[in-house]
């Protein structure tokens, strides 16, 4: 029996199945949560996880929780290429810790305590733990060691700008950085060569003793300092002693400057690695997150933004969406 044309919009949306949990509102929700868009329903996650071959990362949080429940939020799950991981290399699915009907069941289902400090597992499509809990560890690191661990557990290729935030977490989180200075004939060449070596993080052009130089951040962990300097005097670079760096603004990341790439938010390690592709001719592309590919193909400013604050810009951008 066909319906009445003139059935209240209201009557009708009231007739629909309803889902008795929605996805999060990225943009409004608790603090606790992150920037991340998470599923409600547990068996509606494992259902995508199994269409779309791909891990379900579930917080189990306390909404709204006490401090370390809030900084988890700030300080994890808000970094914008890591609430992109989250999204499209696997299914979040957010149980809140503190409340009863679904949420106490899946909890119960895996012991985990009620009013309890965030923890995350990740399990394969049957709701099974694919990697060890992560608990009593509430640093992006943690948590983002743990997905890799997942994604070669699972069989799933780990993007290049997945990579790239790993990187990014190595600046702020750990403490074998070190730093180098270069000279050489054109320190447009200086970037895009050494920016271009596994274990360089950042470069910076400017000019020391009337001389044109590239500053150097790596993480020794992934090149030593010799083969860094080794690497340097076969492309015509050469150390020199540390003295007053004058800074080239001009000069920075002088290929993205030329580029549209100019126009996205990048991170210091995208940006080193970008400027470098771009210079020797490679594929820059490769280090952008799905949502900033969208951007370079579909540009929502036509001003530099590259070079002002990420965070700022990327919340802009995300807004004209």
């Amino acid at each position: 029996m066909s319906l009445p044309k003139f059935l209240p919009l209201a009557l009708l949306l009231l007739m629909l199945p309803v889902t008795a949990q929605e996805r999060t509102n990225a943009q409004n929700q608790d603090e606790e949560l992150g920037r991340v868009s998470w599923h409600r329903d547990f068996e509606t996650a494992l259902a995508l996880a199994k269409k779309e071959g791909k891990p379900v990362l579930i917080l189990f949080q306390e909404v709204p929780g006490c401090a370390t429940c809030r900084n988890y939020g700030h300080n994890v799950l808000s970094h914008p290429l890591m609430t992109e991981a989250i999204e499209n290399e696997f299914i979040p699915l957010a149980i809140f810790n503190n409340k009863g009907g679904k949420d106490r069941k899946i909890l119960n289902k895996y012991k985990e305590p009620s009013w309890n400090n965030p923890v995350v597992r990740i399990v394969n499509e049957k709701g099974d733990n694919i990697v060890r809990r992560v608990a009593s560890d509430y640093s992006a690191k943690g948590l983002y060691n743990a997905m890799i661990k997942a994604l070669e557990n699972y069989g799933n290729p780990i993007p290049e700008y997945v990579k790239i935030l790993g990187k990014e977490l190595t600046t702020t989180t750990d403490h074998n950085l070190q730093e180098k200075h270069f000279r050489m004939y054109c320190f447009w060449t200086g970037e895009k060569k050494l920016g271009s070596q596994e274990g360089v993080l950042a470069t910076q052009a400017g000019f020391m003793d009337r001389s044109e130089v590239v500053r150097v951040i790596y993480d020794a962990d992934r090149i030593s300092e010799e083969a860094l300097a080794s690497y340097a005097k076969a492309n015509e670079m050469y150390p020199i002693a540390k003295t007053q760096f004058q800074w080239s603004e001009r000069d920075e990341d002088y290929f993205i400057q030329h580029s549209r790439f100019k126009h996205i938010p990048l991170t210091e390690v995208q940006k080193t690695k970008i400027n470098s592709a771009l210079g020797l001719k490679q594929n820059p592309q490769q280090y952008l997150s799905p949502k900033q590919l969208q951007w370079f193909k579909h540009p929502k400013t036509k001003e530099s933004v590259f070079d002002k604050d990420f965070f700022e810009s990327w919340k802009k951008l995300s807004l004209l969406n």
